[in-house]
C-alpha cells in the first residue's frame, strides 16, 4: 500500500496514516480519534473511485460541517479532471469516470438537475412506498426458517433496497445482479482503474439501453425514469445528465441504506442491552435509526471536492486546486459534539448527525433510507424478537472501500 503523508511546519512531507490499510478499513476509529487531537486536517493518500489521490482529510466535526456547506469547495465534475490528474498517484491518462448528476455539480447547474429531480422524486412519492416496502420486507422475512442461519447481508440488508430503488426507478429484477457486481467493482480499494471503468460504462450502457426501451414503449409505469423524461416536463434533462442520476440514485440509492441495515443489526448484536431496550418500546425505532446513522455511518468519507481558492482549517490553510475529503464517520464520534460518542445510544439526541451530509449537497434519498431502516427494524423485531451471532461478531469483516462502511456478511440466527 502507499504510505500516507502530511507536511509538518517545515512544508516537507512525514509518514502519516495509511488509510488504505485493511486495519484502517476494518476500525477506523481508533486512527479518527488521533487525527482529531491535532491542529487541522491530514494531508494523505485516499482512493475512492479510480485512482489513488493525495488529500487533504477533515475529522473534525466543526470542521466537517462547514466545509460541506462550503461553496470555496467545488464537487463540478468539470474541473475535476486537472485537479485528479495533478494529485494522483497513479497513471490517469487513459479514460476516466465522469459523471454529471448533482452530486458532482456546483450552482447553477446542481440547482436546476436537483429541482428536476425533485420534481419527479418527491416527499409524497417516498411516502407512497410503505406499503410495498413493508410487503417486500415481510417477503424477504417470510424466507427465512426461525432458528436458521443466515446471512443478514444476503437475505435482507441488501435485498430490500435494491428491490426498493429497482421498482422505484423502473428497473427489472433481472438487472439487479449484475448492477450489485459492477457497483462492487467500482466501490472496492483493490479494484484496477481499468475495471472501475469497465464497471461504470456497462452501467451506463445498460441504463441508456432502458431509457430507451421506456421512452419508445410509452409503458406509462409510474417510476422515476419515466418521470424524468416525461416529454410535457419543461426542463429535461441532457442524456449525460440523465444516466448519471439513475446511477447515482440505484448504486449510492442502495448501497447506503443496506450498510446501515446490516449495521444497524450488527450494532444491537453487540450491544444486547440496546436491543432489549428496543424489543420493548418500538416508538424508540425511530431515534434508534438516527443513533446508527451516527455511530456506524453507511457513508464513511464524503465523495470528491476540491478547493477553488485557499480555505483555512484549524491552523492549516489548504490551497487551492487541492483534493479534500470530508471524514463523516470521524465526526459523528468527535466528542467535542457528542458526548461518549463510541458508546452505542438509541435514545441519545442525534439531530445534527451528518451521516447525510450537510448543505446543498444534503442527501436527497433520506428519507427513503430512514423509512427503510424503520420498517425492517420494526418487522424484524417483531417477527424475531430474539436475535442471535451465528459467528464471533469480531470476526467479521468489513468491505474493502474507504467510501461505505459496510460488512461483507452478517450470520445470524433468528427466533421468534
Amino acid at each position: 500500500m502507499t504510505d500516507s503523508t502530511k507536511p509538518d511546519a517545515s512544508g516537507t512531507e512525514t509518514a502519516e496514516s495509511d488509510l488504505l490499510n485493511w486495519d484502517f478499513i476494518q476500525d477506523p476509529y481508533l486512527t479518527y480519534r488521533e487525527m482529531r487531537t491535532g491542529t487541522g486536517p491530514r494531508r494523505l493518500v485516499t482512493k475512492t473511485l479510480s485512482t489513488g489521490l493525495r488529500s487533504w482529510l477533515v475529522t473534525e466535526y466543526s470542521d466537517v460541517r462547514r466545509l460541506l456547506a462550503d461553496p470555496r469547495l467545488s464537487k463540478s465534475a468539470a474541473g475535476a479532471a486537472p485537479i485528479i490528474a495533478k494529485h494522483s498517484t497513479e497513471d490517469v491518462s487513459g479514460a476516466s469516470i465522469t459523471s454529471d448528476s448533482m452530486l458532482f455539480s456546483d450552482p447553477p447547474q446542481h440547482s436546476r438537475l436537483r429541482r428536476m429531480f425533485s420534481r419527479a422524486f418527491t416527499m409524497r412519492r417516498t411516502l407512497d412506498l410503505r406499503p410495498r416496502i413493508e410487503e417486500l420486507t415481510d417477503e424477504l422475512l417470510d424466507a427465512i426458517p426461525a432458528g436458521a442461519e443466515i446471512d443478514l447481508v444476503e437475505s435482507v440488508a441488501m435485498a430490500l433496497p435494491i428491490a426498493v430503488i429497482g421498482e422505484l426507478l423502473g428497473v427489472p429484477r433481472a438487472a439487479h445482479h449484475d448492477l450489485r457486481r459492477w457497483n462492487r467493482a467500482l466501490t472496492s480499494v483493490d479494484s484496477e482503474p481499468s475495471e472501475k471503468y469497465q464497471a461504470y460504462m456497462a452501467s451506463l450502457d445498460y441504463f441508456r439501453t432502458l431509457v430507451a426501451q421506456k421512452a419508445k414503449s410509452h409503458d406509462g409505469a409510474d417510476d422515476l425514469i419515466n418521470a424524468m423524461i416525461d416529454p410535457e416536463n419543461e426542463e429535461r434533462f441532457e442524456e449525460s445528465e440523465l444516466l448519471s442520476t439513475i446511477f447515482l440514485m440505484m448504486n449510492a440509492g442502495y448501497e447506503t441504506t443496506a450498510n446501515l441495515i446490516s449495521s444497524s443489526v450488527y450494532a444491537l448484536l453487540k450491544h444486547p442491552e440496546q436491543l432489549e431496550l428496543l424489543r420493548g418500546d418500538a416508538t424508540l425505532i425511530p431515534n434508534a435509526v438516527e443513533e446508527f446513522l451516527r455511530y456506524e455511518s453507511p457513508l464513511n468519507l464524503s465523495t470528491l471536492r476540491y478547493t477553488t481558492e485557499p480555505v483555512e482549517v484549524g491552523d492549516t490553510v489548504v490551497p487551492a486546486g487541492e483534493v479534500v475529503f470530508l471524514a463523516l464517520s470521524s465526526a459523528n464520534r468527535d466528542p467535542e459534539r457528542f458526548a461518549e460518542p463510541d458508546r452505542l445510544d438509541i435514545r441519545r439526541n442525534t439531530a445534527t448527525h451528518l451521516a447525510f451530509g450537510h448543505g446543498i449537497h444534503h442527501c436527497v434519498g433520506a428519507p427513503l433510507a430512514r423509512l427503510e431502516g424503520e420498517i425492517v427494524l420494526a418487522r424484524l423485531l417483531d417477527r424475531f424478537p430474539h436475535w442471535e451471532a451465528a459467528e464471533q461478531l469480531e470476526r467479521l469483516t468489513w468491505r474493502y472501500t474507504l467510501q461505505f462502511r459496510g460488512l461483507e456478511r452478517l450470520p445470524v440466527r433468528l427466533h421468534a
